[in-house]
């Protein structure tokens, strides 16, 4: 009897002493959990991933890059390393509007683009001066000019991004996809947009099917166009394709046979991209890049549309920091005003 009793005790010191334990552990989960995350926040292997986005700073144009950069500083938490891309002569203006405004807080490299590359890549084409800028052709270089990463973003800078720009990173290529665009086709909401302004949205409104080069390409005039404003590429495969010297090899061949430059969708910086990229890309959720909205100075989309956009682009002629423009409030809620004042806003009353 007495054997039994003392075994009995023993169970019981045992269960008393686990009941403890469970109760010790539950009421000091909590800050043993916080401190975990704090120590796996500081150990390198878990820092937080670095999203790198290129955008160009043009002479004429610096207020546009710096509506984008601060629209989307302001709506993301995400580590985000800015490219910001110049020539030469515009590179101080935009560092010291930067360092000189609330911007200076951002994390950014400036890089210097020599349009040197270009020379005798480019046909002059008087129609649109404006688009024969170097600048317009960064995207063809990426790899040349970001060098770390594995996936970058690359955006036009007459974007404002409403949304957190860690979803349009999270954009998943497929395999042997060096880009994502955005398809001219994809949301039936912008189509009414698209024929009220005449904008073109396949290949027959950028490339010239008379020329032969083009016919033997094999493409349908009516395929889909994807408009390069918005882009999120793979470096990787960018460049074990030779991304580069295939746009290259095109718009050489346009200097000589005049294959696009003169054609309705104009934009010498997009034919190459939608000859190179037919049928190789992977898409980018629509949200993130309503375009067009600057194609017309009267047409408009609804506000609960605009609300809900992610990602908006004023492609075309009428941009928001000039006038006439469409939705130029939308634009101006991220405008950061020059500290120097060479850089001013174009308005009726101005």
């Amino acid at each position: 009897t007495l054997l039994f009793v003392s075994v009995n005790q023993i169970l019981l010191l045992l269960l008393v002493l686990t009941v403890c334990a469970i109760l010790y552990n539950k009421v000091h989960q909590v800050p043993l959990a916080l401190k975990n995350e704090t120590v796996d926040l500081e150990s390198p292997e878990d820092m937080e991933e670095e999203i790198p986005v290129v955008i160009c700073a043009a002479a004429g144009r610096m207020g546009a890059a710096v509506a984008a950069i601060s629209s989307i500083y302001s709506n993301t938490e995400a580590n985000v390393l800015f490219y910001i891309v110049g020539l030469k002569t515009t590179i101080p203006h935009i560092r010291k509007w930067i360092e000189n405004s609330k911007l200076k807080e951002i994390k950014f490299k400036v890089v210097e683009f020599n349009p040197m590359v270009l020379k005798g890549k480019i046909r002059q084409d008087a129609s649109r001066p404006e688009l024969l800028q170097p600048l317009n052709f960064v995207r063809f270089y990426l790899p040349l000019l970001i060098q770390k990463h594995e996936k970058v973003i690359y955006l036009d800078d007459d974007v404002i991004v409403q949304g957190d720009i860690q979803e349009l990173y999270d954009t998943k290529l497929a395999p042997g996809h060096a880009a994502a665009f955005s398809d001219d086709c994809d949301l039936p909401s912008t189509h009414e947009m698209v024929r009220s302004v005449g904008m073109q949205n396949t290949y027959m409104g950028f490339l010239d099917y008379r020329k032969q080069a083009v016919r033997d390409l094999g493409i349908s005039p009516s395929t889909c166009s994807f408009n390069p404003g918005v882009i999120v590429a793979n470096m990787t495969e960018w460049k074990h394709q030779r991304i580069t010297k295939q746009l290259e090899k095109w718009m050489q061949r346009n200097v000589e046979e005049n294959l696009y430059s003169s054609t309705l969708g104009g934009g010498v910086a997009t034919s190459p991209m939608l000859i190179v990229f037919h049928g190789k890309y992977s898409s980018i959720n629509p949200m993130w890049h309503i375009r067009h909205l600057g194609w017309s100075p009267d047409a408009r989309y609804s506000e609960q549309f605009l609300q809900e956009a992610k990602l908006l682009h004023w492609s075309g002629r009428y941009k928001p920091w000039d006038y006439p423009s469409v939705h130029t409030d939308l634009w101006e809620n991220w405008f950061i005003p020059d500290p120097s004042g060479k850089f001013k806003l174009t308005r009726p009353d101005s």
